[in-house]
């Protein structure tokens, strides 16, 4: 089980350098008054809103407030209400179940001010990392998906834009 958990810390470790690292290639835009380092994210309330997949319609997430500190992510899809599925989380690390899917459990990280990691388990086996950030405007969610074989092997990784649908 440690094994499995040093693969998993190792392989969230490189996909977050490779793609904080990335970063460093690209030119800085002009920063607007809000976007100054002086404006700090708070990563436990900026996803709070209606997400819309930037490909697929009917993937749409929704956050909101749980309890004082926590947050509510519910992913649904217009077309099947039925098949709708949240977890909630106080940004602590612990795994809690996932209502709408027998078996899954989540558990949630601070990494920064624009970035979570979301562990997901599927009957007590860690099966994906997700990287969630936010841009500097609050208008974008990135995710990276790396997917995880039963020993911790990476067996995949997708990438997911969302976009804040405007009121």
């Amino acid at each position: 089980m440690r094994a499995q958990h040093l693969r998993v810390s190792l392989a969230v470790l490189a996909i977050t350098l490779f793609t904080s690292a990335a970063g460093f290639a690209q030119s800085a835009p002009a920063q607007t008054p809000a976007q100054t380092p002086a404006a700090k994210i708070d990563p436990r309330t900026a996803r709070f809103g209606v997400w819309d997949n930037s490909t697929n319609p009917n993937n749409v997430m929704t956050y909101e407030l749980y309890e004082k500190d926590g947050s509510k992510l519910t992913v649904s899809n217009p077309t099947n209400p039925a098949s709708d599925w949240s977890y909630v989380t106080l940004f602590d690390g612990v795994f809690r179940p996932v209502t709408g899917q027998q078996g899954a459990e989540t558990a949630v990280e601070i990494i920064n001010d624009t970035s979570i990691r979301i562990t997901n388990k599927r009957n007590g086996v860690v099966n994906q990392v997700v990287i969630n950030t936010i841009s500097a405007d609050g208008n974008t969610i990135s995710n990276e998906y790396i997917r995880l074989d039963p020993a911790g092997k990476i067996m995949g990784v997708s990438h997911v834009t969302y976009n804040r649908r405007k009121k």
